[in-house]
C-alpha cells in the first residue's frame, strides 16, 4: 500500500502547472487576466474581430500565432491534469486497501481476537503468520519505502490521505473543465480571426 501525504497529493495535482509560463501571455485583450486558483489564465471570447484588432493594433498573423501558442499550452496542461487525475484516481483503492485492512486490525485487537493472515515475501511466496493484539503497523511511502506507525495514527493518516485524495480529484475535475472552457474559446478564437479578410 502506498500511502500519499497532504503534500504528496497537492504537489501531484500541481505537477506541471509551474512548468508552463501560462502567465507570460503577452495578448494585450487579457489586460485583466481572471484565473483559476491553479493559476489557468481565462480566454475571453473575441465577439467583435475588425473591433478587436484595431483597438489592440495588431495584425491578424501576430494574433493567431499568440492564440496558437496558448493553445497549445492549454493542451499541454490539459494533457498533464489528466495524467495527475488517473494517478489520483489509481490510488484511491490502494488507500481504502490499507485503511480497510487497519481498521479490521484495530477491531480484532480491540476484541482481543488473533487474525490469521497470509502475506506475500516475494511474487508467488507466501507466509503464515497469526496476529495478536496488533500495535503498529507498516505502511509504504514509495520509493521502496516502508514506515511503521501505531495503529490509531496509521487510521488517521489512511483517513486524512483519503479524503485529500478524493478533494484533490474535485479540484483537478474542476480545473480540467474550466480549462476545456478555455480550450474551445481559443479554437473559436483562432477560426474566427482569418474570416475577417
Amino acid at each position: 500500500v502506498q500511502v500519499l501525504g497532504n503534500e504528496d497529493i497537492h504537489n501531484l495535482v500541481l505537477l506541471g502547472y509551474p512548468y508552463l509560463p501560462l502567465s507570460n501571455i503577452s495578448i494585450s485583450s487579457m489586460a485583466a487576466i481572471a484565473s483559476t486558483p491553479a493559476g489557468i489564465p481565462q480566454m475571453d471570447f473575441i465577439e467583435n474581430v475588425e473591433e478587436w484588432l484595431a483597438k489592440n493594433q495588431k495584425s491578424v498573423e501576430s494574433v493567431v500565432q499568440e492564440f496558437q501558442e496558448l493553445f497549445s499550452k492549454y493542451k499541454y496542461l490539459e494533457m498533464r491534469m489528466l495524467q495527475n487525475k488517473k494517478v489520483l484516481i489509481d490510488k484511491l483503492p490502494q488507500i481504502k486497501s490499507a485503511l480497510e485492512a487497519v481498521k479490521f486490525l484495530k477491531s480484532k485487537k480491540d476484541a482481543g481476537e488473533e487474525v490469521k493472515a497470509n502475506f506475500e515475501l516475494a511474487d508467488a511466496i507466501l507466509a503464515k503468520a497469526r496476529v495478536k493484539n496488533a500495535e503498529k503497523v507498516c505502511l509504504w511511502l514509495g520509493a521502496n519505502v516502508m514506515l511503521e506507525y501505531p495503529i490509531d495514527e496509521a487510521e488517521t493518516l489512511l483517513t486524512n490521505n483519503l479524503a485529500t485524495a478524493e478533494d484533490s480529484i474535485g479540484k483537478v475535475t474542476t480545473e480540467l473543465e474550466f480549462l476545456r472552457d478555455q480550450i474551445t474559446t481559443t479554437e473559436v478564437s483562432i477560426r474566427s480571426l482569418p474570416n475577417t479578410y
